[in-house]
């Protein structure tokens, strides 16, 4: 009996063996176990430290970069607001306002002279018309041959043949010309019939138009115009002529409705004569509307930089928390600088106007920001834009160092710049930890698991085999039971 046991077991254990084999292929089946789940929580765990400071790390870094960009940002909108007072005479710009619009509008630049001044206009400047005469039609052939037009000392050769001979072929060459000298054609059709238009396109009395037929033919006799020679077949419904206006009592001619240089810093634009001995008025003034804005508009700016700043280092001890920034070097030293300059006295600045107090500007005690009085900023406009100007303006002027400090902070090679990178760098540093983590803690979760799947296939087997040895025990059990039962025994 002893043989046949032993080589039931043999047998046995070779398809426990096997059997085992075959349970491993599912993680845990062999044992009961959530291998799965065990192995995850062990390799959180092994790694939570490590993990928990990376993640840290990068939420300080970026965090930081959102505040610095976010302070960047404010400073960028303030240096926009600067253009205009950096500039002494983009500040105190001037106004051209005409009393009678119907005779002129006006603009003035920064190097105008406030002052008053009459205008009388005569007349305005035109430019040359030429007409035909009357043909029955557009496409009434006129004749071949060759045609110059002279404007201004320009010239141009018009070729005419059968294919073009009509006046709207005439018009078309004229227009399409590669050298026109300005000249403009065009065909009107009247009661009387058709009629070539020839227009200049510049006014002046030196833009007269003359057309002469080069060919040494008259098929174009019909077109000519050139009163030296006294040839006028075309007739001139307009001539060519200079404004006449007069200034202040004295006489001015100009080529073009658009007068540049008859008051100093003022275009004229003249629309229409006067009336007969009236005389109208241009009147030059400080622009303080639009100095008053840029002043206002800066104020506001500079606002938004120091809430920013009070945001980003301040700390609220109600709430018992700290900006992101709260202690950082760089905004305490660009704070500093910031207020150095806005207490700038300048002392040697004309018209009284030597610090922002002299405008109105000063700071609120209780929130920190800057507050204008405008009725004070309105009188210092009103008494000198100059002045207001000036002290902003000019090497030494407020919004002159403001840029030179924003650029220190925020151009190339700035502070700004230099804390960026660094930040970046972090970033990078962090996620260089992250990947070498993640391998690490890849590794741990492949060990791990081939331990447990090693021990899975151990319970396997050994289950396999106490379920056989179970079943052989019972058989033998069984068998003797029986053989007792009948009465037999073995001697």
């Amino acid at each position: 009996m002893s043989s046949t046991v032993s080589s039931s077991t043999s047998s046995g254990s070779t398809a426990s063996a096997a059997a085992a084999n075959t349970l491993i292929t599912s993680t845990g089946i062999g044992s009961g176990l959530n291998v799965s789940a065990i192995v995850a929580a062990l390799s959180s765990a092994q790694g939570f430290a490590q993990q928990t400071q990376i993640t840290d790390q990068k939420t300080s870094l970026t965090t930081q970069l959102s505040a610095f960009g976010t302070f960047s940002s404010s400073l960028s909108t303030l240096q926009a607001t600067l253009a205009t007072l950096e500039s002494p005479g983009t500040l105190a710009g001037f106004t051209a306002a005409v009393g009678d619009s119907k005779v002129a509008s006006a603009t003035a630049d920064s190097t105008a002279v406030a002052g008053q001044y009459t205008l009388s206009v005569n007349s305005l400047a035109t430019a040359a018309n030429l007409t035909s005469a009357a043909v029955p039609t557009g496409d009434t052939a006129i004749g071949t041959g060759t045609l110059q037009i002279s404007v201004g000392g320009k010239s141009s050769v018009i070729q005419l043949n059968s294919t073009n001979d009509t006046l709207s072929g005439i018009a078309g060459a004229i227009n399409s010309s590669a050298d026109n000298p300005g000249v403009s054609a065009s065909v009107i059709t009247t009661s009387s019939g058709a009629r070539l238009l020839l227009s200049g396109t510049s006014t002046g009395a030196n833009n007269a138009i003359t057309v002469t037929e080069t060919d040494g033919g008259n098929g174009l006799a019909s077109l000519v115009y050139d009163p030296l020679k006294k040839d006028t077949a075309l007739t001139q419904t307009q001539a060519a002529a200079d404004a006449s206006f007069s200034i202040n009592g004295f006489a001015v001619t100009s080529p073009s409705n658009v007068v540049t240089n008859a008051i100093s810093g003022v275009s004229l634009n003249l629309v229409g004569a006067s009336a007969a001995g009236v005389n109208t008025t241009v009147t030059i003034a400080p622009d303080t509307a639009n100095a008053g804005t840029s002043v206002g508009t800066f104020v506001a700016a500079l606002n938004g930089v120091l809430a920013s700043i009070q945001n980003l280092t301040g700390y609220d001890p109600t709430t018992q928390t700290a900006g992101v920034l709260n202690g950082d070097p760089t905004l305490q030293g660009f704070q500093n600088q910031l207020q150095n300059i806005l207490d700038t006295i300048n002392s040697s600045n004309s018209g009284g106007i030597s610090s922002l107090a002299s405008l109105g500007i000063s700071t609120d005690a209780n929130s920190g920001t800057l507050v204008t009085n405008t009725g004070t900023l309105a009188n210092a406009l009103s008494s000198s834009v100059a002045s207001v100007a000036g002290l902003f303006g000019g090497t030494k002027g407020i919004a002159t160092q403001l840029n030179n400090l924003i650029n220190s902070y925020t151009g190339p090679g700035g502070l700004l710049t230099s804390v960026d990178a660094g930040l970046q760098t972090g970033l990078k540093n962090v996620a260089t930890q992250q990947t070498a983590l993640n391998a690490e803690l890849a590794t741990f979760t492949s060990t791990l698991t081939a331990e447990y799947n090693a021990m899975d296939t151990a319970v396997a087997s050994l289950k396999q085999t106490e379920t056989y040895l179970t079943a052989q025990f019972n058989a033998t059990s069984s068998t003797s039971t029986s053989s007792l039962s009948s009465g037999s025994t073995s001697t």
